[in-house]
């Protein structure tokens, strides 16, 4: 999707307490909804979504009334280009594109989705908005579909980088009072890189295996970067890669943190993403659990801005993404 630099110039960062005055009402409104959506995309300079230009108007709608013409509120939300003649309103090019659900229920849950720190469900959305539970289970989707990171662009992650993985769902590890296998097949093993102090980089993958892990390692870490983990073999090997070497502790033997070195930072991001499947979505199943973990890695790397940021944070990055039917189970890698 299009983007010129009067887009650019035009945003600018919502203090809290002005997007808090104006999410209750675009939540209850539609034309307030619209309004914040259109404010939030385009600030005080509307352009084309689809060539650009800034040269374009609000359509209005008129109807007769008692013999005479008169201005009536557009409902459809429709603005022109004068340079291409086309048609657009708020909703192209974004998640909600083609969406017949109001806006005002896509700004509800924009809002719930970053302030819940341990998530919302479908369930609630469906009953906060008297929507059916199919339509709040798409709105989510998409929602978490736009807090998912461009990795082509991305960053790699640098400075002191923790790595380690876990699993998720299943059946419990233990049975009875002997430990059982870590994985009896039930479970979707998840990996994490995460920067000492900074962002986070988490994925499903196939399998905890040297290769895997090694090559999951190498796509989310910079080069420069220090390597923290645990004793895990299937890391061995990567301390030449990296210019700060390959550091680690040895759980097995109640080491968790040598000086600086630890996986603190990682397991506890486990923690809080496991507490958020278990106490408010129950279960998740492997096919759409990439999509959660979108929704935990946002609220984590914008943990430092506050609710209302967040929220703007958020609604801006569903520009240029579309979630077709096609690719509602997709993986993400």
């Amino acid at each position: 999707m299009f983007n010129n630099k009067h887009m650019k110039k035009s945003r600018h960062n919502l203090s809290k307490s002005t997007v808090v005055a104006e999410i209750p009402v675009a939540c209850s409104d539609e034309l307030a909804a619209v309004e914040f959506f259109e404010k939030q995309r385009w600030g005080d300079t509307p352009c084309c979504v689809k060539c650009g230009s800034v040269d374009v108007y609000k359509m209005e709608s008129f109807k007769a009334v008692e013999g005479e013409i008169q201005r009536v509120r557009n409902t459809r939300y429709l603005w022109r280009c004068r340079d291409c003649k086309e048609q657009y309103t708020v909703r192209i090019g974004t998640v909600y594109e083609e969406s017949r659900l109001p806006m005002k229920h896509w700004a509800y849950a924009f809002w719930r989705a970053c302030t819940s720190k341990k998530g919302v469900s479908a369930l609630e959305i469906q009953r906060h908005c008297q929507i059916s539970y199919k339509s709040a289970l798409f709105l989510m989707n998409r929602i978490r579909f736009a807090m998912a990171p461009d990795l082509p662009t991305a960053e790699p992650l640098r400075g002191i980088v923790e790595v380690d993985e876990t699993y998720v769902g299943g059946k419990p590890r233990y049975r009875g009072h002997k430990p059982g296998p870590r994985n009896d097949g039930s479970k979707t093993p998840v990996f994490a890189a995460v920067e000492r102090g900074g962002r986070i980089r988490r994925h499903v993958v196939a399998d905890v295996t040297g290769k895997t892990l090694k090559a999951a390692v190498r796509s989310a870490v910079d080069p420069r970067s220090y390597l923290f983990s645990d004793e895990n073999a299937a890391y061995q090997g990567l301390g030449s890669e990296f210019m700060g070497g390959h550091l680690t502790v040895v759980h097995s033997r109640k080491e968790y943190a040598r000086g600086p070195i630890n996986t603190n930072t990682a397991e506890s991001s486990f923690a809080i993403l496991k507490r958020g499947i278990i106490g408010t979505y129950h279960n998740v199943s492997k096919e759409y659990l990439h999509r959660y973990l979108w929704q935990f890695d946002f609220v984590w790397n914008t943990r430092k801005m506050n609710d209302g940021e967040r929220t703007v944070e958020a609604i801006r990055s569903a520009e240029g993404k579309r979630l077709m039917y096609s690719q509602a189970t997709a993986p993400h890698a």
